[in-house]
């Protein structure tokens, strides 16, 4: 009698717990036909993608299909029936969701990490493509069911990079196949930026020619009679401040953000400024909303704005995922792609 008292209240408790699905079944056909495959490397330590609080119950969230390396390789077979010649192949390195209680905030907040990352595949060398690497922010506050939220941001975040994925320029060097998993470590050996002690004075007008350190010298500073910065001036025109990405003064360097300028610090783990969501979203003082620049290509509606791989007006935000929070901390520069990474 009591071992089957005790199946039950297990049964009751198993069945009680609540499951948020991630549905990968958008569009992401290709629409110049480029790419004849596309495979996913699932390198994530663990696999589960966590639990978070929806009006106090527990919500686990998972793939609808946890087979997700055959699922996404089915999707784009089924999206995708005129193929091309191009193999990408999709590392998920990241993905996990969970509750968290800022400094100075009354109540936590429900959120999620994602990195992913895609690759150009030719003869056993990869070229990288682009990078996702970013925390979402949800406010339980203002909405209705965070784990939903969540689930549909992962799917859209997913989508959106495939997408991105077939057309992004590829501007990087070769990757052999045993240094793939050490992409990044391995790419950032050839940037001066991180590797030379004394950065060039000067202007750079995006975050490539900044780690490659090469300023442009047809761009010069204006400065007010307090010695800030008010002016860009392209040879001897005035020109617009979001032209610029950064620019290196007395050994030091800053980065334009919607509210002005702030400096750009070294450590173990890369460039960053100090920040905040709201801050990076604000609107510039010229008008408009100044959205981050990725590598090349289009970007989707979630993961930023259309910016084509020329444009150097790579000096805000990736624009609309998530919560724009207040919280300040080290807002960090990806080498790879020019994007902010936040943390928090």
């Amino acid at each position: 009698m009591y071992k089957i008292f005790f199946f039950l209240i297990i049964s009751i408790s198993i069945s009680a717990q609540k499951t948020e699905f991630i549905k990968l079944d958008q569009s992401i056909k290709d629409r110049r036909s480029l790419t004849r495959s596309l495979t996913l490397l699932d390198n994530r330590t663990d696999k589960n993608i966590g639990k978070i609080d929806d009006k106090g119950e527990l919500v686990t969230l998972r793939f609808e299909d946890e087979d997700l390396k055959d699922h996404i390789e089915n999707w784009f077979l089924k999206d995708n029936k005129k193929t091309g010649n191009t193999d990408i192949v999709v590392i998920l390195e990241e993905l996990k969701v969970y509750n968290e209680q800022d400094e100075d905030k009354d109540y936590p907040y429900t959120k999620t990490k994602i990195k992913v990352s895609s690759f150009l595949k030719r003869n056993n060398n990869y070229y990288f493509i682009y990078r996702f690497d970013n925390v979402i922010v949800c406010n339980p506050k203002r909405v209705a069911h965070a784990p939903k939220y969540l689930a549909e941001q992962i799917s859209e975040i997913m989508t959106d990079f495939i997408k991105v994925s077939y057309s992004n320029a590829i501007i990087s060097y070769s990757i052999p196949e045993n240094e793939l998993y050490n992409y990044s470590n391995y790419l950032s050996k050839n940037y001066k930026a991180f590797n030379n002690s004394e950065l060039k004075e000067g202007v750079y007008t995006d975050f490539k020619s900044f780690y490659d350190q090469e300023p442009n010298a047809e761009y010069s500073l204006g400065k007010n009679k307090k010695g800030k910065v008010v002016r860009l001036m392209h040879k001897d025109l005035q020109t617009s401040l979001s032209e610029m990405f950064c620019y290196v003064e007395g050994a030091k360097v800053y980065r334009l953000t919607p509210v002005g300028f702030d400096e750009m610090k070294k450590n173990e783990k890369g460039f960053y400024i100090y920040s905040s969501r709201a801050n990076l979203f604000a609107e510039s003082k010229t008008g408009g909303v100044l959205v981050g620049a990725v590598a090349g290509g289009v970007v989707g509606a979630v993961i930023g704005a259309a910016i084509d791989s020329g444009s150097n007006r790579n000096s805000g935000a990736i624009n609309g995922i998530g919560f724009k929070s207040s919280l300040e901390a080290n807002v960090y520069i990806d080498p790879l792609t020019g994007a902010y990474v936040f943390e928090k």
